[in-house]
Order: C-alpha cells, then structure tokens, then sequence
C-alpha cells in the first residue's frame, strides 16, 4: 500500500514539475514575444512611479497582456527598481521585455512634449509642440516670439512638468551676435555670456539641453561640434582651392551660407566664389556689405543703398579684393564641404531667377540677360502687389 501511495506521490510530482516547467516556458516566450500594442503608445512614468502602476497603465492601453507577466519578467531580470521618470515611445509590437528594458535603461525622453528654441536667421521663436505616437509626428501646440509676445499660459506649465524635454535649434547662416541674444531670451538656462564668440564658430544644429544648463556650456557644445566640422571638412578638401587655411574656407562657406537656400545650389554658387578668386576678380555679393553695415547685429530690414555698395568696410567685397577678413555668419556642414568642393564650372555671375534659386552665367552678356530677366519678374510682382 505505502509503495503506491509513493509511486502515485511521485507521479504526481512528476506531473507537477513537469506543468511548471510548461508554465515558466511558456511565460519566457510570452514575456520576450511580440506584444499585441497595435498603434504606438506614449508611456509616461512619473517620478515615484513603481513598476505596479506602469504595469498597470500598459495593460490598460492593451501594451501587454497580463501586467502580472510584466511585473514578474522585470523582477526576474532584476530590473524592476531601476525604473526611470520620463515619457517613452512604446512601438507597435514592442514585447514586454524590449518594453522593460526601455523604461529603465534611462536617457532622454523618446516621446511627449518638448520645448523647442529657435534661433533663426530673421527672429527667435519659441514651440510647444507634442509627440502623435500614430503618426510619430509632432503637433504644434503653441508658438510665440518671446521678443514681442507674452508668455503663453501653455509654456509655463509645459516647462514645470518633469519629463518637458528642451531643445536649441539653431539656424543656419545666424550670426554669433543673434545667438548669444536668442541665449539670453531662454529662461531656463543660467549664467552670463561676457564675450560674443568669434564669427563661424558656432555649428547651426539641434541641442538637447535641461533646465538650469548654463549658456556658456551651449556655446561650448556649438564650438566643439564646429571644430569637428571644419576639420573634417578642411581634411575632405580638393586639391588647387584658392583657399589657405581653414579660415578661409569658413568665411567662403559663409558668403554661400548667405547666397543661397537651396542646397542643390551652395557647390555651383561656390563654384562662382572659386572661378572668381582665380581669375582675381572681386566677389561683389551683397551679403559681405550687409555685414559691413550690421556687423552681424540684427537683419539690415531693407535694400543696400548706392553708397553702401560704394563704401569701403572690411566687408565690402564690391571695393576689397578676395575674402573679408572674417566670416560673416555661421555657415552649416553643407556649406563648408560646398566651400573646398565645388563643382566644375566655368560661372562667374549669378543672380535671382524668380524661384527661390539662381540663373548661372559664364559671360557678362549672358549674365545680363538673366538680371534683365530678373527686373521683369520683380516688376510683375510689384504690378500684381497693387
């Protein structure tokens, strides 16, 4: 009798282990498969938040299917008191251990909302805008000029909320002078700027920044990223450039920062610089003899008059040979690789072509085809304006 009572207790454990067994298979494979999300999710974690509530709040958006699951994987995986505040991007089909390891590696927000600074060439702006996890693109909230608008009621509880990601982004072909002050106009950075870094120092791009960063570790971040950029670019360099330093390049990528915003233009407009460098011709671009007027403070607002173009500063390229002395903006990556690699033309002139872009020219009679061509279509807009 006692050896069946033994032979069915072990079946019986048998049986048991063997079930259990199934049981933690089949949670491993649920726990690291693809998940049912169907539409991508914003998650948010709030500071104090434990892994309870989120596993919660993921079963309520249909994350996971059984929150029990997920909070015993985390625990498994020794994961579950490294959880981080913040507002993350859960993809469609994410599986409950690709959904752990997101909430608890750290690093910026992948989704919410963000506060973004614009540093443009002709005013600063500032955006609220929200992350659509649909479409996983941002809506525009709110938007003001922080110069002549008052604060919306929107960016002050935007920018109290723990997981606000902020962001700088930062024109190109701004000058040092419109950074410095589009710095000073973001409340949320500390510290004084003493000094205005040097012209084309600065690399136009997007910074992620926090509350309280000071703006002069901005300014280094800038600077830094633009050392890479020229060097690497100098490095890339052809071969016979009218160009003797790095130096040069930045101020020439400066004036096609200037000349044009179409992309596909900045190495034929470099093209031009280079043929008339050459040949010992002067620039005449009206962009240097802007900045001979401004100094890189603010836009001019207005037509260059006669005397200007006559006038003789550092910068006017209409009455000094070859380059200014420094550049005139802070020119992008494009414009410095455009810069030391131009494309291979015979251009000399350029002018407006009514589109947004330029008609090239390789002769002064052709070229005066194209500026005649350009006064037609300035006269028909001022006809049509009134």
């Amino acid at each position: 009798m006692w050896r069946s009572v033994a032979s069915n207790a072990i079946t019986m454990l048998v049986v048991a282990l063997f079930l259990l067994g199934g049981v933690i298979i089949w949670g491993q494979t649920e726990y690291t498969s693809e998940g049912p999300l169907e539409q991508a999710i914003c998650l948010r974690v709030d500071r104090g938040a434990n892994m309870s509530r989120v596993s919660r709040d993921l079963e309520a958006q249909g994350a996971v299917s059984s929150g029990m699951l997920f909070r015993v994987g985390a625990d498994y995986s020794d994961k579950t008191q490294d959880l981080k505040a913040g507002s993350f991007l859960v993809e469609p089909g994410a599986s409950m251990e690709d959904i752990v390891d997101q909430i608890t590696r750290g690093g910026a927000s992948t989704c919410g909302t963000e506060v973004v600074y614009r540093i443009g060439v002709t005013r600063t702006s500032v955006q609220v805008r929200e992350l659509d996890p649909s479409t996983n693109r941002f809506v525009e909230r709110v938007a003001f000029d922080p110069a002549e608008e008052s604060t919306p009621d929107l960016y002050e509880e935007t920018k109290a909320e723990q997981d606000t990601r902020f962001r700088i982004a930062l024109a190109e072909g701004v000058t040092s002078w419109q950074v410095v002050q589009g710095l000073n106009a973001m409340d949320i950075l500390d510290g004084e700027v003493a000094e205005i870094p040097a012209e084309g120092s600065l690399a136009p791009d997007s910074y992620e920044v926090t509350t309280g960063t000071t703006r002069l570790a901005v300014l280094d971040r800038m600077q830094e990223t633009q050392r890479v950029r020229v060097a690497a670019a100098w490095e890339a360099r052809e071969d016979d450039l009218p160009l003797q330093n790095p130096e040069e390049m930045i101020i020439l990528a400066s004036i096609i920062e200037k000349e044009t915003g179409v992309p596909e233009e900045r190495r034929q407009v470099a093209s031009v610089f280079t043929n008339r460098l050459n040949r010992g011709m002067r620039l005449q671009t009206d962009p240097t003899v802007i900045y001979g007027v401004t100094r890189g403070q603010g836009v001019l607002g207005r037509g260059l008059r006669r005397s200007e173009l006559r006038a003789e500063t550092p910068w006017n390229t209409y009455v000094i040979d070859g380059l200014p002395p420094t550049p005139i903006a802070n020119p992008g990556l494009a414009s410095l690789e455009a810069a030391v690699n131009p494309d291979t033309t015979e251009y000399v002139f350029f002018v407006a072509d009514g589109t947004g872009g330029h008609a090239f020219a390789e002769t002064l009679d052709e070229h005066n085809r194209n500026v005649a061509r350009w006064r037609e279509i300035e006269a028909e807009r001022a006809n049509s304006n009134n």
